[in-house]
């Protein structure tokens, strides 16, 4: 594993607080930090100029503050192949985090900020990746595990089950369901209990199983 002093970091962090802290900490360790910038467009450009070892990025930065930074991430990820990727976030983006993980887990890490709870594990988190290892907190593996798990559920439905779930996710009825399928409501009805059953939505007093069956849709 590479020592600290040896260590190139850029810093994406749209907080100047947490930015500059991040900045003092590492450098006060010996590490090199190239730059430290506040959105995707300038890691980007920062990376282009001079590759680091390793980039810190956060996920929501400007300017709609949703998943630029996993966005980011992922161009890094692709044209500079070299340098490790450490998501450091308040939120878990299990989309973008399983398509940064799809080519290799080997220089990638995504910790939470909320639950490092000891600057020397976030530093070796930060050494192990621009070493090629990888950092994941154990709550994004769970996450991920969990979405894969339910996109692998609806890989089971039918292209026909499919069809009708997608339609339900409209909020549709099954008469329109039928309509607009042009096939009978009893043979939507039938697709629906497949649909239920399949996803493992069994009838229960507290819970809409339509309701359910659009979120898993939607999930996956």
């Amino acid at each position: 594993m590479a020592s600290a002093d040896a260590i190139r970091v850029v810093i994406a962090e749209d907080s100047a607080i947490l930015r500059d802290g991040l900045v003092q900490l590492l450098r006060d360790r010996g590490f090199a930090v190239l730059a430290a910038v506040s959105d995707a467009v300038d890691l980007e450009h920062a990376v282009a100029a001079d590759p680091p070892d390793v980039a810190v990025v956060d996920i929501r930065m400007p300017p709609t503050f949703t998943d630029e930074g996993l966005r980011a991430a992922l161009g890094l990820r692709r044209d500079h192949p070299d340098v490790g990727i450490l998501v450091f976030s308040q939120y878990i983006e299990t989309r973008y985090a399983a398509e940064l993980l799809a080519g290799g887990a080997a220089g990638i890490g995504y910790l939470l900020k909320d639950r490092v709870a000891d600057v020397a594990d976030f530093v070796e988190a930060l050494v192990r990746v621009a070493s090629g290892g990888t950092a994941l907190d154990p709550e994004v593996v769970t996450q991920l595990m969990g979405a894969s798990r339910r996109t692998a559920t609806l890989a089971g439905l039918s292209g026909r089950e499919r069809e009708v779930l997608a339609l339900m996710a409209e909020g549709r009825t099954n008469s329109a369901v039928a309509a607009s399928l042009v096939i009978s409501e009893g043979a939507v009805e039938k697709h629906v209990a497949n649909i239920f059953s399949k996803l493992d939505l069994p009838a229960t007093p507290g819970d809409h199983r339509r309701v359910l069956a659009v979120l898993r849709y939607l999930e996956g």
